[in-house]
């Protein structure tokens, strides 16, 4: 049984690299792989490899803001949104930010509750990414899928680019949904099927384009707000103009109707990738831990203040307990927590999100 807090949400950017690109991060500010790093700093030091640490710039929620500050204590740019409205307002507002302050800017988004094994291969990707971004393409990286899984959604890969300085890189036919099982299974056989990682590089100028013409109110609403961002109005501006922005991915905004209008492309890489979005899929990462007790054969166990769990007649469950909560599910509903924060966000439960 996991006693575990589930990770608050944060996201970042980060900019630099030899041809100006800057980079986004998603990710949590806990320590959940017991290496002494958490998931957000592991991100930051990947990263860091690649970019510049002091041009990284932060997108975050204001709860979370002077955790992420301690964390991280060379960050210096700290942007607080008003409220979460999913990936597309946040990968936007940066976006548009940093084209108002340095046009034509490459960018690169990235979620930090992931893992990855091989920084260098994870490294060398990204540079093809930034290759392939450079010609007005919006670039993802697609991860090679490790067997069928049916967690992950898929990007379906067309012919090779002719990019210089991303050899690896092929057209995206479209983006597919999670699969069932057989589907997934054809598609690992068939070679041509990437798992979605939600990484994505391109220009910012290129990424705002597709935005204006796709989800024009949400594009002029990011805008009002990035032309006054360095300025007095911004806390007036961002308070007016967010809270009408629509909630939306950038997945359903961009990606998906931008792939099948041939503006998308994929690098593959093989560099140890995991994703650690749910307490399913964190199990596998769990270090030795005290805090961390496993359901016997039978579906029970005692947790440390003392109460005993007892689990009948649910297979594979996930038992989380906290100070001030209990949250029970299964390893194939672990995806759908995210339903009873949006609940407790609902009834003004911010104490226990």
């Amino acid at each position: 049984m996991p006693l575990l807090v589930p990770p608050p949400e944060a996201r970042f950017w980060g900019s630099g690299a030899e041809q100006g690109a800057r980079f986004f991060l998603f990710g949590a500010p806990l320590d959940l792989t017991g290496s002494g790093r958490s998931l957000l700093q592991q991100t930051w030091d990947r990263l860091a490899a690649v970019v510049p640490d002091d041009q990284i710039h932060v997108v975050t929620g204001a709860a979370h803001a002077p955790q992420i500050q301690e964390q991280l204590p060379d960050l210096v740019n700290v942007y607080v949104e008003p409220a979460p409205r999913d990936s597309m307002p946040a990968i936007g507002l940066a976006a548009a930010i940093i084209e108002h302050r340095s046009p034509g800017a490459i960018i690169g988004s990235f979620a930090a509750d992931q893992t990855i094994a091989d920084d260098a291969a994870f490294a060398a990707a990204v540079r093809e990414a930034v290759a392939v971004a450079e010609t007005k393409l919006i670039c993802t990286l697609g991860v090679t899928p490790r067997g069928p899984s049916t967690a992950f959604g898929y990007i379906e890969a067309a012919g090779p680019l002719d990019v210089s300085g991303a050899p690896s890189g092929r057209a995206v036919a479209r983006f597919v949904e999670k699969p069932d099982a057989e589907t997934a299974a054809s598609y690992v056989n068939g070679g041509r099927h990437f798992w979605n990682a939600g990484m994505f590089v391109t220009r910012a100028d290129v990424l705002l384009g597709h935005l204006e013409r796709l989800e024009p109110d949400l594009h002029s609403g990011l805008i009002k707000i990035a032309e006054v961002w360095d300025t007095d109005a911004r806390d007036a501006v961002a308070g007016e103009v967010w809270p009408g922005l629509s909630k939306v991915a950038i997945d359903h905004a961009v990606a998906e109707p931008v792939s099948l209008e041939g503006g998308m492309a994929v690098v593959p890489g093989d560099f140890g990738w995991d994703d650690i979005g749910d307490f399913a899929a964190l199990r596998d990462h769990l270090p030795a831990d005290p805090d961390v007790i496993w359901l016997d054969a039978d579906g029970m166990a005692v947790a440390q203040d003392g109460t005993t769990v007892a689990v009948v007649g649910v297979p594979n469950a996930i038992v989380i307990q906290t100070d001030d909560a209990l949250l029970v599910t299964t390893t194939e509903h672990a995806q759908q927590v995210k339903a009873v924060v949006a609940e407790l966000n609902r009834r003004g439960r911010t104490d226990l999100v």
